[in-house]
């Protein structure tokens, strides 16, 4: 328990992302008719919250980097709590943003845009998709671990293995990280059809 009273409670939660909800789908913020005058004092709160605990850990990552190398600054007791701060502070938007309009809000994913190819590939150019999946848990006995921090990680070993990929010659079209499914490339068939 953090203290925080920004953070959810204990009681908070469900099947629905991790949140409990004292009313059920079929009506209120939930129906199908337009929801006008919601107060959203609440949620500018949850977001202001959110952007200073963001100022928060760019300023302690830049401090910690300057003291120690990548791999030690991503596992330092200081960034691991703020990103666990953010987490909850990501999730009490969620739950504002679901009480308060009825919406399933995606707002912690993470998407790259990347540039178009210099130049298409040939057309005997083999052109394939690869995939990696992880089933990750953290143990009970791991306090200073948190289960969001596997993103990051798993990015970052993204990130090397597409240098790897361009440093041996190969165009990399694409790639993503997510969490619990894997990224989709299927803008591609899309425009085709």
């Amino acid at each position: 328990m953090t203290g925080d009273p920004l953070l959810p409670g204990p009681d908070e939660h469900d099947d629905h992302g991790g949140h409990d909800h004292p009313h059920g789908h079929a009506g209120g913020a939930h129906g199908p008719e337009p929801l006008p005058g919601v107060d959203t004092g609440a949620m500018h709160a949850a977001v202001d919250a959110l952007a200073a605990a963001l100022h928060d850990y760019v300023d302690t990552a830049a401090g910690v980097r300057a003291e120690f190398g990548a791999s030690e600054a991503d596992e330092d007791p200081r960034v691991l709590a703020l990103e666990s701060r953010v987490s909850g502070l990501n999730a009490r938007l969620y739950d504002l943003l679901h009480e308060s309009l009825g919406m399933h809000s995606e707002l912690t994913g993470m998407t790259w845009e990347e540039p178009a190819p210099a130049e298409a590939p040939a057309a005997d150019e083999d052109t394939d998709e690869f995939h990696l999946g992880f089933v990750v848990s953290v143990p009970a006995a791991t306090g200073d671990q948190s289960i969001d921090a596997v993103l990051g990680i798993v990015d970052n070993g993204g990130a090397e293995i597409v240098e790897r990929l361009l440093d041996s010659g190969f165009t990399v079209e694409g790639w993503g990280a997510s969490r619990g499914a894997p990224v989709s490339f299927d803008d591609d068939e899309d425009d085709e059809a």
